[in-house]
């Protein structure tokens, strides 16, 4: 039974006592894939992200011809153990120019630019693409680093679909990448520089201090190169979901995340120490995806907070500074969008429920899914984008206590009461 098209949160009335567990870090899982495909041994991820991101990514590197095995989690509906024979480096299929391999991305980012840096290794043709979205994302700079290295890629506006020419390592090829449209430029060739023998540097000041790129890193530290376990830890960006329920509904509930990221490698990891919010939020030095969960907390405020440095937020699964900004005035809240930057007014007592335009985009769906456990008449359009990265979303909202919130969900056309499969998104 698929989830409804439209569904309506219903505010919660008693207090809760939870304890919830969110799925696995899609940022880690998708970086993991990568280094254990290209490990010199048998690799078993545990606690792995089994979402449409991550099974785009899974799929793509079976086409290659890796083999992967899935066994499901016991503790996570939404993990799973992963087990992937890594080649050393080799990349076993490709096409040729008049039949390259294709790999379908949907709009997964780290997948379409990941995979872009791995078939380099492979020897043969190669063409990504994706859903129309992924193919307005940036990819330029990736894949004029890339062209550095020596490699062919066929790409009209530089963007997605291309055809990417494989041969293999280049000993002693150099690049340089920023980070400024994207991170994942960065991280798609540190992931793969060992195998391609290519020499990496960064552009562009405190490149090295990004967040995410400073994730890959410390996990190309922590990975074992020839064959092991890694366990990747539960994503801080989902559990930040309800972190800010916990804080909107206060006292007397209590709301908590079971096994809550402590590495400190997740940008998101940080998001309790922004509860109460502060003035000011950067979206450059501070939170990362957990700042649209943010956004949605800032009516709540004692005083105007103030969203810094969201460009990034406009060129992700969808214009994501807009479609806060639109679903935040319809809820009746006061916010002035300035170059980069939303400032958010204190609105407490003066919102009003509104049908939420979630654009296709995961984590829009879920921060007004959050709001809607305070404010009635939140009505989410097309909730199943959550599968993204957090297919069971809507039940975990639904489960009862100690493993739910035991909120009320229904399905806004028919008025009946939602609950298990009718909330899984698929």
């Amino acid at each position: 039974m698929a989830i409804p098209e439209l569904i309506e949160m219903v505010p919660l009335e008693k207090p809760v006592v939870a304890e919830i567990t969110v799925p696995g870090s899609k940022s880690l899982t998708n970086r993991a894939l990568i280094l254990a495909a290209l490990a010199g041994g048998e690799i078993t991820l545990r606690g792995a992200l089994w979402s449409e991101d991550t099974q785009v990514m899974v799929d793509s590197l079976c086409r290659l011809g890796f083999q992967i095995k899935a066994r499901e989690d016991r503790q996570e509906l939404c993990n799973r153990t992963l087990v992937v024979r890594g080649l050393g480096g080799t990349v076993p299929k490709a096409g040729t120019a008049g039949r390259p391999l294709k790999l379908f991305v949907g709009n997964a980012g780290t997948a379409a630019r990941f995979l872009a840096a791995l078939v380099c290794l492979g020897r043969g043709v190669y063409r990504l693409e994706g859903n129309s979205r992924m193919h307005e994302r940036p990819q330029a700079g990736l894949f004029n680093a890339l062209r550095e290295l020596g490699y062919r890629v066929d790409s009209p506006n530089h963007r997605l679909p291309a055809v990417i020419f494989g041969t293999g390592p280049r000993a002693g090829a150099a690049c340089t990448v920023g980070t400024g449209e994207s991170s994942q430029f960065a991280s798609a060739l540190a992931l793969c520089a060992g195998r391609g023998l290519w020499q990496v540097a960064l552009a562009g000041k405190n490149a090295e201090a990004e967040h995410y790129v400073a994730m890959t890193h410390q996990l190309l530290k922590a990975f074992p190169r020839r064959g092991g376990e890694f366990q990747v830890e539960p994503d801080a960006s989902s559990a930040s979901y309800f972190l800010a329920a916990q804080w909107l509904i206060q006292p007397p509930s209590s709301i908590t995340v079971a096994s809550f990221p402590v590495s400190h490698w997740q940008m998101d990891a940080v998001f309790p120490d922004f509860l109460p919010l502060p003035a000011t939020v950067s979206r450059r030095t501070q939170l990362g995806d957990s700042i649209m969960t943010a956004m949605v907390l800032a009516p709540f405020a004692a005083a105007p907070v103030k969203f810094t440095h969201l460009e990034r937020l406009r060129v992700q699964e969808c214009e994501r500074v807009a479609a806060m900004r639109a679903a935040l005035t319809k809820c009746g809240v006061k916010v002035v969008e300035k170059g980069q930057s939303l400032a958010i007014f204190p609105a407490a007592g003066k919102l009003r429920g509104a049908e939420i335009e979630t654009c296709q985009d995961h984590r829009v769906a879920m921060c007004f899914a959050i709001l809607g456990l305070k404010v009635a008449g939140i009505k989410i359009k097309n909730p199943a984008c959550v599968k993204k990265t957090f297919p069971n979303f809507f039940q975990k909202l639904a489960a009862r206590p100690p493993g739910g919130l035991g909120a009320t969900i229904i399905d806004a056309r028919h008025r009946r009461r939602l609950a298990g499969d009718a909330l899984f998104a698929d």
